[in-house]
C-alpha cells in the first residue's frame, strides 16, 4: 500500500516536473523571439526612413528640375512674344506708312478728277463753239453754192462712184488673177502631193460572174429533176443562173454584188462537194452565209487595220467590210472608201489638220451605200443617220453630209474628204459613165454659159473639164468679162453636180475687117 501510494506521489511530482519544464521552454523561447521581432521592426523603421529620405530627396531633385524647365519654357515664351510684338509694331507702323500713302494719293486721285472734270467741261464748251461754227459755215456754204448738204453729199458720191468704179474693177481683176494664181498653185501642189504618195490599182467590178465546171454534165445536175435545184438555188440566193451555151460554164447576173459572191461560193461548194439537191442547196447557203459574214468583219477590220483607225462600232465594222460588195460605175465602194481616206489623211497631214479624224471621216463618207438598197433614201442621208446613230465626231457626221455638196462643210476635213472624193471618183478609168451620161454632162455645160447674156458661143472640152465661152465684144468689155467667168463658175457650183473642177476660159476678140480694091 506505502508504495503505491509513494508511486502515485511520485507520478504526480514527475507530472509537475513536465509541467514546468515545458512552461519554462516556452517562457524562453516566447522572450527570443520577441526580441527578434523587435530588432526587425528596428531595422524596418531605419530601411522605411532611409526610403523616406531618399524619396523626399528625388522629388525634391525632379521639382527642382521641373521648375528649371518651367522657367525655360517661360523665358523662350517670354522672347517670343517679344518678338511677334516687335513685328506687329513695325506691321502697324508700316499700315499706318501705307495708310499716309493712300490717303495722299486718293487726294492726288480727287485733285486730278476735278481737273479733269474741269477739263472735258471746257472740251464741251470748245465742241459746242466748234459745232455752231460749222452750222454757220455750212450755211455759208450752202447759200454761196445754193446746194443744200444732202445735195451736195449725192453729187460728190455719185462722182466719185463713177470716177472709182473702173479702178475699182481693175483692182478686183488683179487681185482675182493673183489669187487665182496663187491658190492654183497651192491646190495643185497639195493634190499632187497627195496623189504621189498614194496610188492604188484600178479594177471595175461588173455585175455578173462566171463559175466554172469540170465538165458539161455537170449543168443537168445543177439544173435538177424539172429544174428543182437551179429554182431553189435562184429562190434561195436571190441570183438568176445563166445556163446556154458556152462550155463548162455558168454565168450569174444580179446587181448585188453580195449576193452573187454568196452564190458563186455556194455553188462552187456544191459542185466540189458533188451532192447537190435542195436539203443540201440550203444546208450550204446558211454555212457560206455564216462564212461571208465573218469575212465581211474581216475586211472592214483589215481596213481599219490599214488606216490606222481604232476603237469603231462593231456595227460600223460590218457595215465598212459591206461595202466591198457594193459598187458604183464599177468602182469598188470600199476600195473607193480607201482611197478616199488615204487621200484626205494625206492632205491633211500637209496643211497641219488631224489626220487620224480626216482618215475616219474619208473611210466613212459613203457609209450609207452599205444599206442604201435596203432603206429608202439616198446615201448621204442614211450614212448622216448611221454616224449619228453610232456616236461618231461631229466633223464626220458633217463631212458625209457634205461631200456631194447637199449640206455646207462646217470644217477643213470636209472640204478636204469632199476633194479627195472628187480626185477618187474621176481618176482615169476609175468609173464606168455612159455616152447618154456624158453627153448629157457637156449639154448642160453649154447650156449654163449660153443663158448668161452677152454670151455669143459655148464649147464644153476635155470631156467637160474644160469651158470655152465666146462673148459678143460690143456688149461685153474686157473688165465685165472676168465677171461673166464668175457667174459661170457660181451657175455651174449651184446647178450641177460633178466630179472634180472645170476651167471656164471667156474669150473676147474684136476684129477689123477692110478690103482693098
Amino acid at each position: 500500500m506505502e508504495q503505491l501510494l509513494i508511486s502515485i506521489l511520485l507520478i504526480i511530482f514527475g507530472l509537475f516536473c513536465g509541467f514546468g519544464l515545458t512552461f519554462l521552454v516556452g517562457f524562453l523561447r516566447e522572450n527570443t523571439t520577441s526580441k527578434k521581432i523587435d530588432k526587425m521592426l528596428m531595422e524596418a523603421e531605419k530601411n522605411a526612413d532611409k526610403i523616406k529620405r531618399d524619396a523626399v530627396m528625388e522629388a525634391k531633385e525632379k521639382s527642382y528640375q521641373l521648375k528649371l524647365e518651367a522657367d525655360k519654357d517661360i523665358k523662350e515664351k517670354k522672347s517670343e512674344l517679344k518678338d511677334n510684338e516687335d513685328r506687329l509694331l513695325q506691321r502697324e507702323s508700316s499700315l499706318d506708312k501705307r495708310d499716309e500713302l493712300c490717303q495722299k494719293r486718293e487726294a492726288a486721285i480727287e485733285e486730278r478728277e476735278e481737273k479733269i472734270i474741269q477739263r472735258q467741261k471746257e472740251i464741251q464748251d470748245e465742241q459746242a463753239k466748234v459745232e455752231e461754227l460749222k452750222k454757220k459755215q455750212m450755211s455759208l456754204l450752202e447759200e454761196i453754192s445754193s446746194y443744200s448738204k444732202e445735195k451736195a453729199h449725192d453729187l460728190i458720191m455719185s462722182n466719185v462712184k463713177e470716177s472709182m468704179s473702173r479702178e475699182i474693177a481693175i483692182y478686183i481683176s488683179e487681185q482675182e488673177e493673183e489669187a487665182k494664181l496663187t491658190a492654183t498653185s497651192k491646190a495643185k501642189e497639195l493634190i499632187v502631193t497627195a496623189m504621189q504618195k498614194y496610188s492604188a490599182d484600178i479594177a471595175s467590178d461588173q455585175t455578173v460572174t462566171v463559175v466554172s465546171l469540170p465538165n458539161d454534165e455537170m449543168k443537168g445536175r445543177l439544173i435538177g429533176r424539172e429544174g428543182r435545184n437551179i429554182r431553189t438555188i435562184e429562190a434561195i440566193t436571190g441570183v438568176d443562173l445563166i445556163i446556154d451555151d458556152t462550155p463548162e460554164a455558168v454565168v450569174l447576173s444580179c446587181f448585188d454584188p453580195l449576193r452573187r459572191e454568196i452564190a458563186r461560193l455556194t455553188l462552187e461548194t456544191l459542185i466540189k462537194d458533188g451532192r447537190i439537191h435542195p436539203t443540201r442547196i440550203e444546208e450550204v447557203y446558211d454555212k457560206i452565209t455564216k462564212e461571208v459574214k465573218e469575212k465581211i468583219l474581216e475586211y472592214g477590220n483589215n481596213a481599219l487595220f490599214e488606216l490606222g483607225i481604232t476603237k469603231m462600232s462593231t456595227e460600223l465594222i460590218e457595215l465598212i467590210g459591206r461595202l466591198h460588195f457594193r459598187t458604183s460605175y464599177g468602182q469598188n465602194a470600199l476600195q473607193h472608201s480607201l482611197e478616199v481616206a488615204h487621200l484626205a489623211g494625206l492632205m491633211a497631214s500637209e496643211i497641219g489638220e488631224d489626220v487620224t479624224l480626216a482618215k475616219r471621216a474619208g473611210l466613212l463618207h459613203d457609209i450609207g451605200k452599205a444599206v442604201d438598197h435596203e432603206i429608202e433614201g439616198s446615201h448621204v442621208e442614211i450614212g448622216v443617220e448611221l454616224a449619228k446613230k453610232y456616236g461618231e465626231n461631229e466633223v464626220v457626221i458633217n463631212a458625209i453630209a457634205s461631200h456631194h455638196g447637199d449640206a455646207d462643210s462646217t470644217s477643213v476635213i470636209s472640204t478636204l474628204v469632199a476633194v479627195a472624193d472628187a480626185l477618187s471618183a474621176s481618176r482615169p478609168g476609175a468609173r464606168n459613165d455612159s455616152l447618154e451620161n456624158y453627153v448629157k454632162r457637156l449639154n448642160q455645160l453649154e447650156e449654163v454659159a449660153n443663158d448668161i447674156e452677152g454670151v455669143s458661143k459655148a464649147y464644153a472640152m476635155q470631156a467637160g473639164r474644160e469651158l470655152r465661152v465666146i462673148v459678143e465684144p460690143d456688149q461685153i468689155d474686157d473688165l465685165e468679162a472676168h465677171k461673166v467667168a464668175r457667174d459661170i463658175k457660181e451657175k455651174i457650183e449651184s446647178t450641177l453636180n460633178y466630179p472634180g473642177t472645170i476651167k471656164i476660159t471667156v474669150v473676147r476678140e474684136t476684129r477689123a475687117l477692110e478690103e482693098a480694091k
